[in-house]
């Protein structure tokens, strides 16, 4: 087993890292707690709707892990597409509120940055390019928000906030790189871990241990809306993984390995039921 060098070093990121993670919690636990308090009040003053809608979502997700001790790292880029459901509740002044649930697949995973000290790239010394390794982990996930928002309901415009858990699960991963793994440039690299684990244990022939993902997400849209044509929907998205990939025991390497991912996607929904309420807009 390797033992990271610097002690502080590793303390400070560990330290940044538990401080992030607090203050994305308390993000999210109070528009939970935001949507909960407005739906237990509308006995009060809350506008009753009832309607259900169902559509397809698709897009593009940008992924990396966190790993402790650190791997430098690209955005790894991926596709992701699944199936919608939304449930809208009831109107508590000016805040629309509903439930929300996915079941999509994802293509995650990792892209090692591979420079030397000089950030320049490594190149292998068999093939002469420059050392190039991305890892490919193909997800089902299941994400269930509680949303808010403002604007029109059933014809125009209308932002939104969500936020809620999101379950994954691992079906499928797979390698890519131009040089035998077998036989990297090792040389002034700025991976610890690629430059130090020169066995078949090492990273790169590391599968994934916890194939189940579980974490939070939050994100921020708008959507348009005609009476007979349906909802469209823009929504930018991040995913905090709260499980790491890797087992985190003090007999382990890494400390962390969990996801940090940003979505950008498009959805469709078409009205299932609808309301006779004549308020909405």
């Amino acid at each position: 087993m390797i033992t990271f060098s610097s002690d502080l070093f590793e303390m400070r990121n560990y330290d940044y890292f538990l401080h992030a993670q607090s203050l994305f919690l308390k993000a999210i636990i109070f528009i939970i707690f935001h949507f909960s308090f407005i739906t237990d009040a509308k006995a009060q003053v809350g506008d009753h709707r009832s309607e259900f809608a169902v559509g397809v979502n698709g897009g593009i997700v940008m992924s990396r892990i966190g790993f402790l001790p650190e791997v430098p790292q690209d955005m790894h880029k991926g596709k992701t597409g699944g199936i919608s459901l939304r449930y809208t509740s009831e109107k508590y002044f000016s805040s629309i509120c509903a439930i929300v649930a996915e079941v999509n697949y994802a293509q995650m995973g990792w892209k090692e940055r591979i420079l030397t000290l000089q950030d320049e790239p490594v190149i292998n010394q068999e093939t002469g390019l420059a050392e190039e390794y991305q890892r490919n982990l193909d997800y089902i996930q299941i994400p269930i928000f509680a949303r808010l928002g403002w604007g029109r309901e059933r014809r125009g415009l209308q932002g939104y906030v969500q936020a809620g858990p999101q379950l994954g699960f691992c079906i499928k991963e797979s390698t890519e790189a131009n040089f035998d793994l077998h036989n990297p440039n090792t040389l002034a690299r700025t991976s610890l871990v690629s430059s130090s684990l020169k066995n078949a244990s090492n990273m790169y022939f590391m599968p994934v241990e916890k194939k189940f993902d579980y974490g939070i997400a939050v994100g921020l849209g708008l959507e348009f809306s005609h009476t007979k044509v349906g909802h469209f929907l823009l929504e930018g998205r991040y995913y905090y993984g709260l499980g790491n990939i890797y087992g985190s025991t003090k007999r382990d390497y890494f400390s962390i390995s969990n996801y940090g991912a940003i979505y950008v996607k498009m959805s469709y929904l078409m009205d299932i039921s609808k309301s006779n309420n004549s308020k909405i807009k």
